[in-house]
């Protein structure tokens, strides 16, 4: 793990304290296996990620500092945006320095609910890290990745059908810690991501009560049905086109000639709002590109066509039995170089004897008591 030398002694103490977090829960090897057993297969028939832009990757302005990326949310969506578009990075770059790690709202990792499938320290394990204050300050002294956040924050998941592609508010650390660094912010749009759970709509009302269970908004729309129904859906996206557009590279300290220190409240939201215009400019003109046709079924039938011996696995409704056997292969049994055999006559019924707690995610509202019992044992949310 690389750690800041010569540079140490002059950091913050609380700074210094915090440098736990680059490597508290952080599993490369988790990242790998599960990529190789479950997101690859995923990615190639149901979401068919593609990268727009990347051929000529942004490398470091300062070499001493991480690149921050950011990109807009899926209103809506559990983040399945988020999930394929680092695994997709991750098969993609030689070099896992440049590999953006995330910052994560806080509500993902408080409660095992907010994780796929009940799968214990998912975020973490992937490389997240809870996007506070102190922690995005501690991260831009960690050298082995850049950084990628979703600057539009919990409001950016929970901004509506109605409110599709339009940037949400941005925090204003953002451009603070880029011109304090003097690092460039590197904005890629996630185009098609608003259709992973279509014609769902906020109500913050609703939304109050359901963050008080560590659920950071509840969307209001058909799907709800389904979800008591059928607890799966919970986690469940319809299979858009996931297209990640690479935009223009935004040098913040260049945008003011004051320092962190002489700029006002008032002047950091104003410099938030010109990278909040420039993002939206670009991002509308990806759309008109890239989201006219969010679903490419022809594409989708393809795929299934393709990838037929791996049924049922790339349908949603078998996510909850692959996620689990992973859990129990990795997490429970401590296995670590094994591919799980997805072809041979059976594979899913035996995923469920081996995992019945699986069958919870079918049980019509009751199933839900399962689950809430397990996703919210030892949480975190009143903390």
């Amino acid at each position: 793990m690389a750690y800041p030398s010569a540079a140490q002694p002059q950091l913050p103490p609380a700074i210094q304290a915090n440098q736990h977090i680059y490597s508290d829960y952080f599993d490369e090897q988790f990242v790998e296996t599960l990529d190789r057993n479950v997101l690859q297969l995923l990615d190639r028939v149901w979401f068919r990620s593609e990268l727009i832009g990347f051929e000529d990757y942004p490398q470091r302005n300062n070499p001493e500092r991480p690149l921050i990326f950011a990109s807009n949310h899926s209103g809506m969506a559990f983040p399945w945006d988020a999930i394929v578009a680092l695994s997709h990075l991750w098969r993609r770059l030689p070099d896992q320095r440049d590999l953006p790690r995330p910052l994560s709202a806080p509500m993902l990792s408080q409660s095992v609910l907010m994780n796929p499938f009940l799968v214990k320290d998912f975020w973490k394990r992937a490389g997240c890290v809870d996007a506070t204050t102190l922690n995005f300050e501690t991260m831009m002294f960690y050298n082995d990745h850049n950084l990628m956040l979703y600057p539009e924050g919990v409001p950016g998941i929970g901004k509506g059908f109605n409110n599709k592609y339009r940037l949400q508010r941005l925090a204003t650390s953002i451009v603070r810690l880029g011109i304090q660094h003097r690092t460039d912010i590197i904005p890629f749009y996630t185009i098609n991501g608003e259709y992973l759970n279509p014609y769902t709509y906020s109500w913050e009302w609703v939304n109050r009560l359901s963050k008080k269970i560590g659920i950071p908004f509840i969307p209001v729309g058909p799907v709800i049905l389904l979800v008591l129904l059928q607890p799966w859906f919970f986690y469940m996206a319809f299979p858009a086109k996931l297209t990640f557009v690479l935009g223009t590279r935004i040098k913040p300290y260049e945008l003011t000639d004051k320092t962190t220190e002489q700029l006002t409240r008032e002047e950091y939201e104003a410099l938030a709002n010109e990278v909040r215009g420039r993002m939206q400019q670009e991002m509308d003109t990806a759309v008109q590109q890239y989201g006219q046709h969010p679903y490419r079924w022809r594409e989708l039938w393809q795929r299934i066509r393709a990838n037929w011996r791996y049924f049922p696995f790339f349908l949603p409704w078998a996510w909850p039995a692959l996620f689990q056997e992973f859990e129990r292969q990795y997490l429970r049994h401590g296995q670590r170089d094994f591919d799980l055999d997805l072809r041979s006559p059976g594979t899913y019924w035996r995923m469920l004897w081996r995992n019945p707690f699986t069958l919870t995610f079918f049980i019509p509202v009751l199933g839900w008591i399962p689950i809430a019992i397990r996703g919210y044992r030892g949480h975190k949310i009143n903390q």
